[in-house]
């Protein structure tokens, strides 16, 4: 089992949660920190001190207060925790249900592990932590499902551009020259039209505004 651990959590009583399950697994050494820059910090004086963490599990996000911080969330911590530490294993546990957001972290973010906060996370968190260490990836029933549905739709980047383009508010007809400008093909508007209304199709949905509001609750844009 991993013998240091470094929890980045924001509030206290998920906290000890997540000592619970620490606990349970005998993990000899647990640090805590409350910010994401803190977590860094913690990071680079562990190599200092030739003594480096085995995995982090961190939320996503972190709420704002008084203190100011250079990192705003889980993601941009991580990033830059890779650069320090690349073979460090990596458990998010988070709120966040948006199926294009938690594929993104895998996928982008090279995490090894998620959990949903809710019902029965004490025990997904810590499937996740007995399933990392032998080197699996883990990702929690329901995420799991949602993930695949997700993934099914298989949404290429030209179409992420086309609805985030729309959910800025930019005309459809006006699409083709933010494309040119930006040297993005096809960029004519018959094939961003027949593009559109494919997705809307597979999607069984009627018009662009549902297809934005689908797109978001996704976390693709």
């Amino acid at each position: 089992m991993f013998k240091k651990v470094l929890i980045a959590e924001d509030h206290e009583t998920l906290n000890l949660s997540v000592q619970r399950t620490a606990d349970e697994l005998k993990i000899s050494v647990v640090d805590y920190v409350h910010y994401c820059d803190d977590a860094v910090e913690k990071i680079k004086k562990s190599f200092r001190d030739n003594n480096p963490y085995d995995l982090l599990i961190t939320d996503l996000y972190f709420d704002a207060d008084h203190r100011e911080q250079r990192l705003k969330d889980g993601r941009e911590m991580v990033k830059e925790i890779r650069e320090i530490h690349p073979s460090l294993k990596v458990i998010f546990f988070s709120s966040e249900n948006k199926s294009g957001i938690i594929d993104s972290l895998f996928n982008n973010y090279k995490i090894n592990g998620y959990v949903r906060k809710g019902r029965n996370d004490g025990k997904d968190l810590k499937n996740a932590v007995s399933e990392v260490f032998k080197g699996n990836n883990y990702l929690s029933l329901e995420a799991r499902q949602d993930v695949k549905k997700f993934n099914s739709y298989e949404f290429s980047s030209f179409d992420v551009t086309l609805v985030s383009l729309l959910s800025q508010g930019i005309l459809q007809k006006n699409i083709p020259t933010y494309l040119v400008n930006n040297n993005i093909k096809p960029n004519s508007l018959s094939s961003i039209e027949k593009r559109l209304n494919v997705l809307k199709e597979e999607l069984g949905i009627t018009n662009n505004e549902q297809l934005i509001a689908f797109c978001k609750d996704l976390g693709i844009i």
